[in-house]
């Protein structure tokens, strides 16, 4: 598959790029992709809830009443999981929900994700750039001039550039990462996907263990 190589303003620049089969022209894996987002998920969790048991709870140990003869069942304790204030029986602990993922069921996915987009025409490439400053407008007009204004989408960059990421950081369903970074989970969330072009060989060599 070859793609038109076009400028940060829409216009084209002549030349054409083409998508490694490799990459962009796998058979998709869905439970691949299962896998790699339910990771990224569950490695976003912080995993903090807690509620406190009746051992946990500041009150009084003292017996409530007296045994027998009450005709209702017997207490011991105002930190019984019954009474309003109690502690409460096997609650949220906090815990650890990563866990590990095959390097090389990350790149089935990655591929799978790829295809997915590429199949769908929601892959562009564009010239290498970046801002002076950040702007908000700048990024505006760059969305603009291809197209995808009011659209989810997803820039990969050849290296980190901090203009380009502060200048997408108020606009909502845009997000800009770099292609060492590059994950499933971002790649299904956006519709359209743009590619700087020197990061097509990082993606290909990272993806094909290069």
């Amino acid at each position: 598959m070859e793609l038109s190589v076009v400028t940060y303003k829409g216009e084209d620049t002549g030349r054409k790029v083409a998508l490694s089969e490799s990459v962009f022209g796998v058979e998709p894996n869905d439970h691949a992709i299962y896998l790699d987002v339910k990771q990224f998920l569950a490695n976003n969790r912080q995993g903090t809830h807690k509620s406190k048991e009746r051992a946990e709870i500041t009150g009084s140990t003292r017996k409530i009443k007296k045994q027998k003869g009450t005709g209702t069942a017997r207490a011991g304790s105002i930190k019984s999981p019954l009474f309003k204030g109690g502690g409460r029986v096997f609650g949220p602990e906090p815990r650890d929900y990563s866990f590990k993922l095959n390097k090389k069921m990350k790149q089935v996915a990655r591929k799978s994700a790829l295809s997915y987009k590429a199949k769908e025409a929601s892959v562009s490439v564009v010239e290498a750039f970046d801002f002076e400053a950040p702007k908000t407008k700048d990024y505006m007009g760059f969305l603009k001039a291809l197209e995808l204004e009011g659209k989810k989408t997803l820039l990969v960059l050849d290296a980190d550039k901090v203009n380009l990421v502060k200048s997408s950081n108020n606009l909502k369903g845009t997000s800009v990462t770099t292609a060492d970074s590059l994950n499933t989970y971002e790649l299904l969330h956006a519709d359209n996907v743009v590619i700087v072009e020197g990061a097509l060989e990082k993606i290909e060599n990272t993806l094909n263990n290069k």
